[in-house]
């Protein structure tokens, strides 16, 4: 059975079409993660599947039912919002269990229930608190609670952790990651940041102008990205994407300079042909300092991160690398240097920006 299925879903506010023609199937207990610039149509889709937004044609199913003209409170669903939305004068058991209340559940019931997410959320110890007397943190894992106990079909979470301080964020990510796999539950993430799409999906689906532009695992995304968009979208620091010109061929290899004095030499096949302009796709890491490499730069700006340095080479007017470099390294800015890159890690992208593999 799979869990959500959405075809060709289209969604059009006047003359405006906000998602064009969105096609995705989410399995059973997979955690899937929407990603994507602001304004990408991320948070429609996802209000769409929640019911809070019409759709102006396609099919939205929900274990295999059609769910078009269901209302929201009737699908099933849980809905995570970036504001908390707590009730500020009741206490965190009371909100809760407040949808449970209103639902007729029985108080003992309602009880049990609450307790027992109250334990997977590590807040037996607040229940009697109010919002004001909670951390950011602390409120969020209430909101989330107040989800778990309506037991749904589907939790969907719109960018919960966006009002959090960077290290609770980081606390959050591990958080909801360990709560999915205790729940065995499936989930729908809401995000632009795409940090939080690597280290928290099974799959991650990368939209642009209301567009699916690939949808895979996070490793998938980042080592084989489908085009130039998704290959500077996914990855941080981002690739480093350039165009470069093949110059030469010979003995199964093509060289391509970069720039007016770099250049990069990759196994030969039939899109190389000499002459030819294509964009190179480069991450930081598979670049490193060696005396005999054919890039040649000088050194812009350097990041201490404590756990890595990042080098910013600029190798020609207005094309900049970003290398990734060891902790301890002792580059400094104007020194000039020359890079190689690692056997194998170029990616190559067409005119178009479409992926050579």
């Amino acid at each position: 059975m799979t869990a959500l299925a959405l075809k060709n879903i289209h969604k059009q506010y006047g003359p405006v079409v906000a998602m064009k023609g969105i096609d995705l199937q989410v399995q059973p207990e997979e955690f899937i993660v929407l990603v994507g610039p602001s304004g990408c149509g991320k948070s429609t889709l996802l209000r769409m599947i929640a019911g809070l937004e019409d759709i102006t044609s396609g099919e939205l199913y929900i274990d295999n039912v059609l769910m078009n003209d269901v209302e929201a409170d009737a699908r099933g669903l849980a809905m995570v919002f970036q504001s908390y939305a707590l009730y500020p004068h009741m206490t965190v058991a009371d909100n809760m269990g407040f949808a449970l209340k209103m639902a007729g559940v029985p108080k003992e019931e309602r009880r049990q229930k609450v307790l027992a997410a109250a334990k997977i959320l590590q807040l037996e110890k607040l229940l009697d608190r109010t919002p004001r007397q909670l951390s950011g943190g602390q409120r969020q894992r209430v909101a989330i609670g107040r989800a778990i106990v309506r037991r749904p079909k589907i939790f969907l979470f719109d960018e919960p952790l966006s009002n959090l301080d960077a290290s609770l964020r980081v606390q959050m990510r591990i958080e909801l990651a360990e709560l999915h796999r205790k729940l065995k539950a499936t989930m729908i993430y809401v995000t632009h940041d795409q940090t939080e799409a690597m280290t928290m999906a099974d799959r991650i689906v990368v939209l642009r102008d209301g567009v699916i532009e690939q949808v895979g695992s996070p490793l998938e995304l980042y080592n084989r990205p489908a085009n130039t968009f998704v290959a500077g979208f996914i990855g941080s620091p981002k690739m480093n994407l350039l165009s470069a010109e093949v110059v030469e061929q010979k003995e199964g290899t093509a060289q391509m300079r970069i720039g007016e004095s770099s250049f990069l030499t990759l196994p030969a096949h039939a899109g190389l042909a000499q002459g030819r302009t294509l964009t190179v796709g480069v991450r930081p890491e598979k670049l490193q300092q060696d005396a005999a490499g054919s890039i040649s730069g000088v050194v812009a700006v350097v990041e201490h991160l404590g756990g890595e340095t990042l080098c910013y080479v600029d190798i020609a007017p207005g094309i900049r690398l970003t290398v990734k470099l060891e902790a301890m390294s002792t580059v400094q800015v104007g020194d000039r240097t020359r890079l190689a890159l690692e056997p194998g890690a170029a990616l190559l992208f067409d005119a178009d920006g479409k992926a050579m593999h």
